[in-house]
């Protein structure tokens, strides 16, 4: 046992030895292994083998214009709209416009049977004539003292009473007529003559497309910004150009369900263009910035402390501390720490480090920034 251990413990000592004399004639060795690795890395100021600087792309600042804008999704409805029917029940004899025609207010559309309402005037009528005839003799006599007052009155009472069911049996006459209650457009007719209708049948549709309603949806944090006379824009699929509206209505109260609140436009469409039940895409400008900054969204770099950005200056990467206002989809408005002529860097973000020597393989300018807010 003693001597098992004796020959471990030699052996260890010349390991030893061994590696005390090899030693310096192996080191070159590892010197070159290592430097082969760092040079294949990026060295001391970020530095990429044989010191190129990195490459990034940059974005020039300038003055811009940014918008918030509300989109939002509605709907075509029209100024006016409703399904006629008739006020009285009876046989249909006669329709008197053309599907699809224009109708002016007052103009007759439809009407049922009304000869026993129209003999019924003509017995009136006859009873008024002597009645009146009547009364003015009464009236005669009165003013000689020939007759009594009383007399009198119960011809004037007979003939008034007469008058006024004539006005009555009028009346339901005029409840067998079916009239334009405003100037628009017919659709479809849903009776022909001959057919019984009653209240609750239904006879044609009209509409008032000119002007147009856009009604349309805003999320509940803008609804003191939306107010009526405020302008809005909106497309329509299939029509390659804009149309302008004003919101003449806002609703009282939020949608508990959906946490909106729903107004309507104003669109004139003078020469019909648009019809009725179609999709719209609306969109209201909220508010307007002139010459400020604005940058890339994936040029921000957050901190614990805030965020940051890489400018390029003097070949070399900075760090600046950046303040943010206004958001959009791509962009950001920075309010503090960048100035008007600075080139940002918007690429190899992860790569970048203060005083990095960085060279740019592409230089962009920005444009007037739209704040899409759904």
């Amino acid at each position: 046992m003693k001597k098992s251990i004796r020959t471990l413990v030699t052996i260890i000592l010349i390991v030893i030895v061994l590696g005390i004399i090899l030693y310096p004639k192996i080191k070159p060795l590892f010197k070159t292994e290592s430097g082969s690795k760092t040079g294949s890395s990026a060295g001391p100021q970020g530095m990429r083998g044989g010191g190129q600087p990195l490459l990034a792309s940059g974005y020039l600042i300038s003055p811009t214009q940014m918008n918030e804008l509300i989109y939002s999704t509605g709907s075509l409805i029209p100024d006016e709209e409703v399904e006629l029917s008739f006020e009285a029940s009876g046989k249909v004899v006669g329709i008197f416009f053309k599907e699809g025609s224009r109708v002016k207010k007052g103009e007759l559309l439809a009407k049922i049977n009304d000869r026993p309402l129209q003999a019924q005037v003509l017995k009136l009528q006859a009873q008024r004539k002597l009645t009146v005839e009547r009364e003015f003799r009464q009236r005669q006599l009165l003013d000689r003292d020939a007759i009594s007052r009383e007399s009198y009155d119960q011809v004037a009472t007979e003939l008034q009473s007469l008058e006024a069911d004539i006005l009555l049996i009028q009346a339901r006459i005029s409840e067998t007529e079916l009239r334009a209650p405003f100037d628009g457009i017919v659709g479809l007719r849903l009776v022909s003559e001959g057919a019984f209708a009653t209240t609750q049948t239904k006879i044609v549709q009209l509409v008032k497309i000119s002007p147009l309603k856009i009604e349309f949806s805003i999320p509940e944090r803008y609804a003191g910004e939306v107010t009526p006379g405020y302008p809005i824009t909106f497309v329509i699929d299939g029509i390659p150009k804009s149309f302008t509206a004003q919101v003449y209505a806002v609703a009282p109260k939020v949608d508990v369900s959906t946490r909106t609140i729903v107004a309507r436009a104003y669109y004139p469409n003078l020469n019909e263009e648009l019809k009725p039940g179609r999709f719209a895409s609306v969109r209201a400008l909220l508010s307007q910035i002139d010459n400020t900054i604005s940058v890339p969204t994936q040029a921000i770099i957050p901190e614990m402390e805030g965020e940051k950005v890489f400018i390029i200056k003097n070949g070399k990467a900075q760090d600046v501390k950046v303040t943010l206002g206004l958001r959009t989809e791509s962009h950001v408005q920075i309010l503090t720490g960048l100035n008007f002529g600075d080139t940002l860097l918007t690429t190899a973000i992860l790569q970048l480090r203060e005083g990095i020597p960085v060279k740019l393989d592409t230089l962009v300018t920005n444009e007037p920034i739209v704040n899409k807010t759904p």
